[in-house]
Parts: C-alpha cells; sequence; structure tokens
C-alpha cells in the first residue's frame, strides 16, 4: 500500500510511474488526496473539542468545589455538546480513514524505474541466459507422457481424487519431489536462510498484509466456514509473522525459508502449454523472504537472484531471466525477474522462479517497521522468491535427462534420492 505522504508529495511522477502499468492514477491519487485532507481537518477539529472537554471537566470539579454550581452546570452543558460532536466527528474520522484504505488497496506499487515498458509478457526483458539447451533423440516425449511411461504421476488418479490440475506423485516421481524439496532446503538454509514450517490456510488480515486480497480474492481457495484462505505461496504466511511488528536495525536483515504446498483457484485455458505440470492448482513450492533496511533491499534482491542461479547450474538446466515489464508485473511488486527454464521436448521456456522487490508497499499494509540508528520508526522493504516452485522444475528435469535407457537423475540430487535413473 502506498504511502499517502508520498503520493501528497509525488503526485505527478507516480502518475508516469504506473503509467508503464496501464493504471491511469490521476483521478485515484486526487482522491486520495482530498480524503487525506478531509480526514487531517476532521481530525483537527476533534483534538480541540476533546481537549476543550477535558478543560472544561476539570473547571467543572473547581467550581463544585468552590461551590459555585449554577456555573459549573452551564460548563456541563456545554461539555454534553462537546461530548455529542465529539461521537459525530469520530464517526466520521473513522469512516474518511476506512474509505482512504479502500481506495489504497486499489492503488498499485510504483514499478521501479528499471521496469521496461509494455503490455503483456510478450514485452518482459530477457536480461541474462545460461546453460546448453540439450539435443533429443527422435521419439523423445513431453513429461507428461514420460509421467505415464515410467509411471511416477498419475494425472487420471489426480482427476478422480480431486478435480483436473491435482496430480498424485508415485514411486520415484514422490521420492524426486521429496529430494528436491529438501535440495531446495539445504541449498537456502546454507545460504543464511532460516528454515520455518508455517501453516497452510490463513486469515483475511494475513491476505491483506502481502496484497493477494483484495486483488486476487478470486484465485484463492475460501474456506467459508472459518473465513479461512488456503495459500498461494509460503509468501503470505511466513512474511505477514512479522505484521504489526517494530524490529531493532540490528535486527535485519531477516531471512527465511520455508516448503508449502500452493493452491491456487486460476482458471486455466486448454492446450498443451497448460498440460501436465505446467499449469497445477495444487503445487509444491520452496520460497525464500527477506526483511531488510530500504537502502539494502536492491542489493538483496540481485543477491536472490545470484542464489537461484547457482541452484540452476547445479541442476545443469538451461534457463533465462527476464525483467518483467510494466503490464505483466504483479500488483504488490515494484521490480520482479522471472526465471525460466527451457523445456527441450516442449520447446518451450517454463517459469520456474519469480524473485520480486516489494520496496514498502507490502510493510506499510503489515505495518511492519523498524527502529534505526537514530530511534526513528522506518518502514521495511520486503522481498520474496521462488526458491524453487517444483512442477515445472521437474518437467524440465524429465524432459531434459531424457535417454532411450531411461530418465537420468542429475547429480546434485541422486544423494537425495537414492537413485540415479527412473527406469
Amino acid at each position: 500500500m502506498l504511502v499517502v505522504q508520498k503520493i501528497i508529495a509525488n503526485k505527478e511522477a507516480y502518475v508516469k510511474a504506473l503509467a508503464k502499468r496501464n493504471f491511469d492514477a490521476a483521478s485515484v491519487l486526487d482522491k486520495v488526496i482530498a480524503l487525506d485532507e478531509d480526514r487531517r481537518a476532521t481530525q483537527t477539529k476533534l483534538d480541540n473539542i476533546l481537549a476543550d472537554s477535558n478543560k472544561f471537566s476539570k473547571e467543572i470539579g473547581m467550581l463544585f468545589k468552590n461551590g459555585e454550581q449554577q456555573k459549573a452546570n452551564l460548563l456541563k452543558e456545554k461539555t454534553a455538546v462537546l461530548k455529542e460532536s465529539s461521537k459525530e466527528l469520530s464517526t466520521k474520522l473513522s469512516d474518511l480513514q476506512n474509505e482512504l484504505t479502500e481506495i489504497l488497496y486499489t492503488i498499485p506499487n510504483i514499478p521501479d524505474d528499471s521496469v521496461p515498458n509494455g503490455q503483456s509478457d510478450e514485452d518482459n526483458e530477457e536480461i541474462y541466459k545460461e546453460g546448453e539447451i540439450p539435443k533429443l533423440e527422435e521419439g523423445s516425449l513431453p513429461h507428461w507422457e514420460l509421467a505415464k511411461k515410467y509411471d511416477i504421476i498419475d494425472f487420471e488418479l489426480g482427476v478422480k481424487i480431486t478435480g483436473a490440475g491435482f496430480p498424485v506423485f508415485k514411486g520415484k516421481g514422490a521420492r524426486l519431489q521429496r529430494a528436491l524439496i529438501s535440495y531446495f532446503l539445504d541449498k537456502n538454509t546454507a545460504a543464511g536462510y532460516k528454515e520455518f514450517q508455517v501453516p497452510h490456510l490463513v486469515n483475511e488480515a494475513s491476505g491483506y498484509g502481502t496484497g493477494q486480497l483484495p486483488d486476487k480474492e478470486g484465485q484463492m481457495y475460501h474456506v467459508t466456514g472459518d473465513d479461512l484462505y488456503l495459500i498461494p505461496t509460503a509468501e503470505v504466511p511466513v512474511t505477514n509473522m512479522f505484521r504489526d511488528e517494530l524490529l531493532m536495525e540490528s535486527e535485519l536483515p531477516i531471512c527465511c525459508t520455508g516448503y508449502t504446498p500452493c493452491f491456487r483457484r486460476e482458471a486455466g485455458s486448454y492446450g498443451a502449454h497448460v498440460r501436465g505440470l505446467n499449469r497445477l492448482h495444487q503445487f509444491d513450492k520452496v520460497e525464500i523472504v527477506r526483511i531488510e533496511k530500504s537502502e539494502n533491499s536492491y542489493q538483496a534482491l540481485d543477491g536472490m537472484v545470484e542464489h537461484i542461479k547457482e541452484i540452476l547450474r547445479e541442476l545443469k538446466l538451461p534457463y533465462r531471466i527476464l525483467r518483467l515489464c510494466g503490464g505483466d508485473i504483479g500488483f504488490t511488486a515494484a521490480l520482479t525477474f522471472d526465471f525460466e527454464v527451457f523445456s527441450t521436448a516442449q520447446d518451450r521456456w517454463l517459469e520456474i522462479s519469480s524473485v520480486s522487490n516489494f520496496e514498502s508497499y507490502q510493510a506499510n499494509r503489515l505495518k511492519l517497521r523498524y527502529k534505526d540508528a537514530n530511534g526513528k520508526n522506518q518502514l521495511a522493504h520486503t522481498l520474496n522468491g521462488s526458491s524453487l516452485a517444483l512442477p515445472r522444475v521437474l518437467a524440465g528435469i524429465l524432459e531434459n535427462y531424457q535417454t532411450p535407457k531411461g530418465i537420468k537423475i542429475p547429480e546434485v540430487l541422486v544423494p537425495y534420492c537414492g537413485f540415479e535413473w527412473i527406469d
């Protein structure tokens, strides 16, 4: 959520920056500024009335003590009028604050200056590419056919149990999933991230805190009886551990990692590009989250990018990095880098990670602050990234490592799997 004082100070710059997102901000920001002026004026009136009321209350006590009952009763009548006015102003102030907050929730984050212009994912900027794309032999298969051939993932059984987008992993497929989770967590903890196991359901306040609500309400599974939401990513519960916290500067940075299943209702289209593991309603992901001082957050973002690069190098998967354009960047992010693995059998790139800096946008929603060296409270910066999302990493491994003999397991995963081949 944007800070009102910064909107007032930077309105024209914000309008220009938000145009990158194809978001017409001028009238919305004008309304924010007008509401804030009304809110501040109402607060001043209320403060003055409360001050007068307190002053009269003290005078009434003295008048009664001195036997001046008539004067005291006149002041009591004035105090009663002031109390009624203060109630009305308190109600108005609350309504104005609620209206202001609701409008702020509809305004996306200000994109970083480095975010390129663009309307869609076709306009994202490729900034890095690494790894040799393997040449597969004739008759090579996409991962959904490999899954069936080697009996390691059963998509039809998932449909029977739940519905489309909920696969069942079997035998060596399940063990490979578990190996990837353990490997990712070990890499993250070795890099200084503290591991957490967090709830898979969150309350409404947590959804608002990290920006999934109200923006992505229709994409989240809602447990209506308890008013809880199944998490779309570990980012939500992990970041919300720090909601309403005032940290000390010496505690930063805070680096967290956690594995969770993720649940997304997002409606999928049909075709090969969403077949198999390409798009699921339930999938596994290991997440990294950082809480940083504002001046360190972009250096931290670069460090997260390098960390994920190292993982993909060890897996020996060809990948590229995209800087997302204004039309494709997420609602809450200031800058996002997407990692994509090349799927040789499908002849296409598959997104396997997003790494984002939210600057103070989430922290303002979360009321996540730290006390700096001068004793002043500052909004923290939050960052998160997939490290990594399993389905498309697994798809890339199955397709790129397939041979006539079977599927060779990447060397770095063999100690975690306990086997070298799926055959």
